[in-house]
């Protein structure tokens, strides 16, 4: 069974494998800026400790980006912190905890149940998987619905990511993003995760 559930959240709408995570806001789409690197808000929040590989996000009020859209594309951990942390002062295999973006010692520290953020995939960098993107197409991959879609830049292709949400006022959400070609998540590829050590990954 599917089950979905809504939470405002400062523009951010996310989607897990099964579930609806965030939603709010409809997006506005120009065709310039996709693929341009941007950082998700949520990173800094200290508690925040990191996005879900199972997971799409799309933060649709990024004045970071052109299309004003944000994406996270099946990406785990915090985009500013490659190797994730241990505690709230050290990060595995000598690396450093992670710090705040824009700061150079502001703490991420963590959730009340632990401090703990999870390394990025080493097969799956914020290069290839968060970046300014726009919405293409419905969840039904059409555009004749009057809404506003934007057309895939060269070297993107438009992909379905957010499902329906059964919500009137959020179908203007769901449907297709623009991705970087030979991007798709393979929901059964391994994460091998960064490691100063053994999977180095650079910042």
């Amino acid at each position: 069974m599917i089950r979905s559930r809504l939470l405002l959240s400062r523009g951010l709408f996310g989607l897990a494998a099964s579930a609806v995570i965030f939603a709010i806001a409809a997006p506005g789409c120009n065709q310039t800026g996709i693929g341009d690197p941007c950082r998700p808000e949520r990173e800094y929040d200290s508690t925040f400790t990191g996005f879900d590989i199972n997971e799409v996000n799309v933060e649709s009020k990024s004045y970071q980006c052109e299309t004003r859209l944000c994406l996270v594309n099946h990406f785990q951990g915090r985009v500013t912190c490659p190797y994730g942390q241990v505690s709230s002062t050290v990060g595995p295999n000598g690396a450093p905890a992670c710090v705040l973006p824009g700061t150079v010692d502001g703490k991420v520290t963590g959730a009340a149940d632990g401090p703990v953020v999870k390394a990025q995939c080493s097969t799956r960098r914020p290069d290839d998987a968060v970046y300014c993107s726009c919405r293409c197409a419905n969840a039904d991959g059409k555009t004749d619905d009057g809404a506003n879609y934007c057309d895939c830049a060269d070297g993107f292709t438009c992909e379905q990511l957010v499902g329906s949400i059964g919500a009137v006022s959020n179908e203007q959400l769901s449907g297709g993003y623009c991705i970087k070609k030979d991007t798709k998540y393979n929901a059964g590829a391994a994460c091998a995760p960064c490691d100063p050590v053994t999977q180095k990954c650079d910042t």
